[in-house]
C-alpha cells in the first residue's frame, strides 16, 4: 500500500497541460504528424482500388447506360484524384492546426463544425439525403467499433489541451471530423451518385478501417509522453433509463465513459440536423396553442419511459379477432392519439397533466408517430401485415427515447430488426402461406417485444437473430423449389425453341417445291423430331446438326424429275446416303426396326418409280387414295411430334404486336418492365380481387419470359415482356419497393415536412 505521500503514476484526468507551453505544443504537433503521415497512406490506398472496383461493377452493369456511368466515373476520378486527395489532407491539416494553435471551433451548444456544414432544406433532395445517409452510417459504425481507442484519444487530448473537453465531434482525427473532410473534398467530384457512394463505402474500407492503428500509435506514443500512462480501458455499459445516465453521471478518474446517446449536440447525425431543422420550423406554427394547454414542468426521460411501459402492458394485451378493415382502422386510431395518451397517463403517474414536452423528446414522438404512420400507408405492405407491425409503435418510441442515434445509423439492432420484419411481410400472402408460419413468426416477435422489452435494447439483436434464422431456413427450401421451377421452365423453352429451329430449317429447304406426300410426310414428323433431338443434344453448331441437315437437302433433291441418264446417274449415287443417313436418325429418335425397314421399303418403291424400274408385285404399297400409310411414332417422342404447320403456327400466336399497335399507357409500362431484376417482387391481382405477390425468379436468356414465384419458390405465372406490361397498365399488377422500410419512410417523412414547411411560408 503506497504512503499518502509517494506520488502516483496515474495522472488523473483533472491535470492538464498547457498547450501554448513547449511540452504541450511538442506533444500535440508529434499527434499531428502521425495523423498526417498515416491518413496520406490510407487515402493513397484508398484511391489505389477504386478504378478495379468501378470496373467490376462496369463489367456487371445490368444495362449499357450503367455502365457508362461507371465508366464515366473511372474517367473523372482518374482525372481529379489528385485534387480530392490535396483537398482532403489539406482540410485535415488545417483542422489539425487549428487544434494546435488552440483555434477549435466546438460543435456544441447547437453550432456545427465548419466541416459538416449545413443542411438547407432546399437542399433535401434524393442524392443529398443519400449520402447523408451513407455519411452517418459510416461515422456511426466507426465510432462505436473504435470506442475503446478513440475514447483513450479523447481523454489524453483533453489532457493536453488545458482540461477543454474533447469528444467524437471535436477530435480533429475522429471518424466524424475525418468523414465530413472527406465528404467536401468529393464535391470536386462531378460524378454520378452511385460511383460517389462506392467510393464512399472504400472510404470507409479502405481509411476508417485503419484508423484503430492511428488511434494506438497515437496513444502508445502519448503514453510514452507520460499522459496518461495507466488509463484503464473498461468502457462501462450504458444502462439506458438509469438516473446516472440519463443525466451523464459522474465517472470514475481513469475510467474511459460510455458515449452517450446521439442529441442535439451531435454534429454527426446529419440526417437528425435536417429533421430537426424541419421539426422546428413545424413547432414555430403550432397546431395547438400553448395556453390552451394545462401548464406543468417538463416530463425527464424516466417519466416518459415510465408512461410508455403502462402504454405498453395494454398494448401487449392479446387483440379480439376482427376483420381486416377493422383491424387497421382501429390501429390508425391508437398511432394517430398515441401523443394524447401518453400525456394523459403521465397526467395520471405525476398526479398533474404536462402542458409541454421537451423539444428532443417532442421531435422524437412525432418522427416515431410518423414512422408507423407510413406503416399504415405503405402499400408494399399487405394490411394484414400493417396491423401486425403498427403495434410496434410503443417499443420503438422508447427504444428511440432511450438511444436516439436509432434514426440515425442504418446498422442500429432496432432498425435493421423492423426492416427484417417489413421485409419477409412485402412476401406474404394467404396463398403461400398456407400453413401460417410466416404470420406465426412475425406476430410472434410483435408479442415478446410488446411483452419483454423494458430497457435492454440487446432484445432487437436477439429476435432480429431469430427471424433471420427462420428466413435462412425458409428461403432454402423456397430456393430448392426456385431452382426446380426454372429448370422444368429452362428445358420447356429450349424444347421449344428447338421445334421451331427445325420447322424453320425444313420449312426454308422446301420452300415452294410440291413434296410426295411420303417424303413430306418423313420430313414433317420423323426427321423434324431427330432435328430437335440434335438441337438439344449436340447443339445447333455441331457437325451432327449440320449433317441432319444436309440430308434435308439431299432427301429434297431426290424428289426431283429424273428425266435424263445423267439425272438418273446422280440419284443413284444419292440413295445409299439417304438410307443410312435414315437408319440411323428414325434408331436416335426410337423407331422401332420394323417400322425403318417398312419406311425404306416404301422408299425403295418410290424411287424405282421414279429411275422407271420395274416395280414388283409384293412390294406395291398398302395406300388409301395413293397415299402411304403414316408411319408410326415412338410415344416416347409424342412430345416433340408436332406437325411443320403446328410448330409455324407457335410463332404466329407467340408474336408480340407491332410497335404501332402498343397503346401509350402499355409502351410506358414497357419501359419499366425492361428495367426489372430478378428478386424484384410484384402484386398482381386478379378480377375477384384476389391479391397474390410474387418473386421475379427468372428472366428467360431465350424467349424473354418473366417467370414469378411466390415466397415458397413455387411459380405464380410467366409472361413476355407486352404480357407483363399490360397486366400493369391494366392496374392488375405493380410493382412493390424494394429499399428499406425505414429508408423509405424517412424519405417520405422529410418529403412530408418540407411540403408542411413550404405551406407555412406561403401562408405568411
Amino acid at each position: 500500500m503506497k504512503e499518502a505521500n509517494e506520488p502516483s503514476n496515474i495522472v488523473n484526468i483533472s491535470q492538464r497541460l498547457d498547450p501554448s507551453s513547449g511540452r504541450g505544443g511538442d506533444l500535440l504537433n508529434a499527434v499531428r504528424n502521425i495523423a498526417s503521415r498515416r491518413l496520406q497512406q490510407y487515402i493513397g490506398n484508398m484511391f489505389e482500388h477504386v478504378d478495379d472496383a468501378l470496373f467490376d461493377l462496369a463489367e456487371k452493369a445490368e444495362n449499357n447506360a450503367a455502365q457508362m456511368h461507371y465508366f464515366d466515373g473511372m474517367r473523372e476520378v482518374r482525372k481529379r484524384r489528385p485534387v480530392i486527395e490535396r483537398s482532403f489532407l489539406a482540410q485535415v491539416s488545417r483542422e489539425l492546426n487549428d487544434f494546435v494553435s488552440g483555434q477549435r471551433t466546438t460543435t456544441h451548444g447547437g453550432g456545427t463544425s465548419p466541416l459538416a456544414g449545413s443542411i438547407e432544406l432546399s437542399l433535401v433532395a434524393d442524392n443529398e439525403l443519400e449520402e447523408s445517409l451513407a455519411i452517418t452510417s459510416l461515422i456511426g459504425k466507426n465510432e462505436t467499433r473504435l470506442t475503446r481507442d478513440l475514447f483513450a484519444v479523447n481523454q489524453r487530448l483533453s489532457v493536453i489541451c488545458g482540461g477543454t473537453r474533447i469528444d467524437d465531434a471535436t477530435n480533429p482525427i475522429g471518424p466524424a471530423l475525418l468523414a465530413q473532410a472527406f465528404r467536401q473534398s468529393m464535391r470536386e467530384l462531378s460524378a454520378d451518385m452511385r460511383v460517389k457512394l462506392i467510393i464512399y463505402k472504400l472510404f470507409d474500407r479502405y481509411v476508417m478501417a485503419s484508423l484503430d492503428e492511428l488511434y494506438q500509435e497515437t496513444n502508445a506514443e502519448l503514453m510514452r509522453a507520460g499522459v496518461l500512462p495507466q488509463l484503464r480501458h473498461e468502457v462501462m455499459r450504458n444502462t439506458a433509463g438509469s438516473p446516472s445516465a440519463a443525466a451523464g453521471g459522474a465517472v470514475a478518474p481513469g475510467d474511459i465513459p460510455a458515449p452517450l446517446p446521439a442529441d442535439d449536440s451531435e454534429a454527426s447525425a446529419e440526417l437528425l440536423q435536417t429533421l430537426r431543422t424541419l421539426f422546428g420550423a413545424r413547432r414555430a406554427h403550432p397546431s395547438v396553442p400553448l395556453s390552451a394547454m394545462t401548464q406543468g414542468p417538463l416530463p425527464t426521460a424516466n417519466e416518459l419511459i415510465g408512461a410508455l411501459s403502462v402504454l405498453q402492458s395494454q398494448a401487449a394485451i392479446v387483440q379480439p379477432m376482427m376483420p381486416v378493415s377493422d383491424s387497421v382502422l382501429d390501429i390508425t386510431q391508437q398511432v394517430l392519439h398515441l401523443k394524447e395518451q401518453l400525456l394523459s397517463q403521465l397526467g395520471s403517474l405525476r398526479g398533474q397533466r404536462p402542458g409541454q414536452i421537451a423539444t428532443i423528446d417532442e421531435d422524437t414522438i412525432d418522427l416515431v408517430g410518423m414512422l408507423f404512420e407510413f406503416i399504415l400507408e405503405d402499400r408494399n405492405l399487405p394490411p394484414q401485415m400493417q396491423v401486425l407491425l403498427a403495434r410496434l409503435q410503443i417499443p420503438y418510441l422508447k427504444a428511440a427515447i432511450l438511444d436516439r442515434k436509432l434514426f440515425a445509423h442504418r446498422q442500429h439492432p432496432a432498425r435493421r430488426l423492423l426492416d427484417g420484419l417489413a421485409d419477409a411481410a412485402k412476401s406474404w400472402s394467404e396463398e403461400s402461406d398456407r400453413d401460417g408460419r410466416l404470420h406465426y413468426t412475425i406476430k410472434a416477435i410483435v408479442d415478446r417485444l410488446l411483452q419483454e422489452f423494458d430497457d435492454d435494447m440487446t432484445i432487437f439483436d436477439r429476435l432480429s437473430a431469430e427471424l433471420q434464422q427462420f428466413q435462412d431456413a425458409n428461403r432454402r427450401r423456397a430456393d430448392l423449389a426456385e431452382q426446380r421451377v426454372a429448370e422444368s421452365t429452362r428445358g420447356r423453352e429450349k424444347l421449344e425453341q428447338a421445334r421451331r429451329r427445325a420447322a424453320r430449317e425444313i420449312l426454308n429447304r422446301i420452300g415452294d417445291h410440291v413434296l410426295p406426300p411420303l417424303v413430306h410426310g418423313v420430313l414433317s414428323r420423323a426427321w423434324a423430331n431427330y432435328l430437335v433431338l440434335t438441337i438439344l443434344r449436340k447443339g445447333e453448331e455441331s457437325t451432327e446438326f449440320r449433317e441432319a441437315l444436309r440430308f434435308v437437302d439431299a432427301f429434297i433433291a431426290s424428289t426431283k424429275p429424273v428425266r435424263t441418264p445423267e439425272a438418273k446417274r446422280d440419284l443413284r449415287q444419292l440413295l445409299p446416303g439417304i438410307e443410312r443417313a435414315l437408319r440411323k436418325g428414325l434408331a436416335n429418335v426410337a423407331f422401332q426396326e420394323a417400322d425403318i425397314e417398312r419406311l425404306l421399303g416404301q422408299l425403295h418403291t418410290y424411287y424405282r418409280q421414279q429411275l422407271g424400274d420395274p416395280v414388283p408385285a409384293a412390294e406395291q404399297p398398302q395406300t388409301v387414295e395413293g397415299t402411304p400409310a403414316p408411319l408410326p411414332i415412338p410415344e416416347s417422342i409424342q412430345p416433340i411430334a408436332e406437325s411443320i404447320a403446328d410448330l409455324d403456327d407457335d410463332e404466329s400466336v407467340n408474336a408480340e404486336p407491332e410497335a404501332a399497335a402498343i397503346t401509350p399507357e402499355v409502351r410506358e409500362e414497357l419501359e419499366r418492365v425492361g428495367t426489372l431484376k430478378p428478386g424484384i417482387w410484384l402484386e398482381f391481382s386478379s378480377q375477384d380481387e384476389h391479391f397474390e405477390r410474387a418473386k421475379l425468379s427468372w428472366i428467360s436468356p431465350m424467349s424473354g419470359r418473366y417467370l414469378f414465384v411466390n415466397r415458397r419458390g413455387l411459380k405464380v405465372g410467366d409472361y413476355s415482356p407486352y404480357e407483363l406490361a399490360t397486366v400493369m397498365a391494366d392496374g392488375r399488377a405493380r410493382i412493390l419497393a424494394s429499399n428499406a422500410l425505414f429508408d423509405r419512410a424517412m424519405d417520405a417523412i422529410v418529403d412530408r415536412l418540407s411540403h408542411e414547411d413550404g405551406r407555412t411560408s406561403d401562408t405568411e
